[in-house]
């Protein structure tokens, strides 16, 4: 049995959650086991100036979080899903998907209770494409302004009249016991969350055979099937995290789950959507399907252009 471990986390107050939690998950099974955390700055942390869409790249969360994995500094890596790229550096792999919190997106404000109550022209903070391009689907007269730094920093700037409401994921809401005067979550019928949202992902090297036994005792396979599924319909977008693209799972009962996806004009004046049934054991392949069903309906054209911008 392994006596210690390092894991690496970004330094954000909710990557800092994240990697505490499954800390404490993993001491519960080895009280005997010494855990320590090591920060690491990613590049989507130091460029803060400039929305995300227009950063480019996939990785900006996790590749330098990456590189320590693979050079021995860190022996697991904790991540909000979301912010993984579908393809990882050879010798890494997902180990664990522990159990999901809320995939929502939650919109806040301090004056208004949900997005019918914004008044004409109501400035929206929120620098996802997705939500963005959702967000006028529902309400074209909306001014969206570019929203970056820490939950922290976004009540603040909420708070401080900069903005009429915000959206956030509910999970770190959740997470952190966060809250703002109205705070409402969007229904994934009207509303699809990013891929992976509320799931943490635990990278390892694919070789730590130890560490896989003890990881296993975390792994939620409810989650694991729908992030699968999600995943794989990303993976058939080529899509990364900061394009309009939205990818939503459930499960209907032990054997099936229901997968939603959309593509999306960043306006909102097109929204590509559809839903697949399939079995648990075929989760990335129903995801990688409904990917080929959207591009063939006009999703294709929207990401080449959106790409070519």
């Amino acid at each position: 049995m392994r006596k210690s471990l390092v894991i690496a986390t970004r330094g954000s107050q909710l990557a800092l959650w994240q990697a505490e939690h499954v800390k404490s998950r993993l001491q519960s099974l080895d009280p005997e086991l010494a855990v320590d955390l090591v920060i690491i700055k990613t590049k989507g942390d130091i460029i803060q100036d400039v929305p995300l869409a227009q950063v480019g790249g996939k990785g900006l969360f996790v590749k330098e979080i990456e590189e320590a994995l693979l050079d021995n500094r860190a022996d697991l890596a904790v991540h909000s899903i979301k912010d993984v790229p579908m393809e990882l550096p050879d010798g890494l792999i997902l180990g664990c998907i522990p159990k999901r919190e809320a995939p929502t997106d939650c919109m806040l404000s301090c004056k208004y209770a949900d997005l019918a109550a914004l008044p004409q022209g109501a400035c929206v903070g929120t620098s996802s494409l997705r939500r963005q391009a959702q967000l006028l689907a529902l309400r074209p007269d909306l001014r969206i302004e570019s929203l970056r730094g820490n939950v922290d920093t976004r009540l603040r700037k909420l708070r401080e009249g900069v903005y009429d409401a915000i959206i956030l994921a509910s999970a770190g809401m959740n997470r952190l016991g966060l809250s703002a005067p109205y705070m409402h979550a969007l229904d994934p019928q009207t509303f699809l969350p990013a891929v992976g949202q509320g799931a943490i992902g635990i990278e390892c090297r694919e070789d730590d055979y130890d560490l896989f036994a003890l990881l296993a005792e975390i792994e939620d396979t409810p989650t694991r099937v729908c992030v699968e599924a999600e995943r794989g319909f990303l993976a058939g977008l080529e899509g990364g995290c900061q394009v309009p693209i939205a990818g939503h799972a459930r499960l209907e009962d032990d054997e099936t789950f229901v997968l939603e996806g959309l593509v999306a004009e960043i306006d909102g004046s097109l929204i590509l959507r559809e839903a697949q049934r399939g079995h648990t054991s075929k989760a990335r392949q129903i995801g990688l399907e409904l990917a080929e069903k959207l591009l063939a309906r006009g999703g294709r054209a929207i990401l080449e252009k959106l790409y070519q911008q």
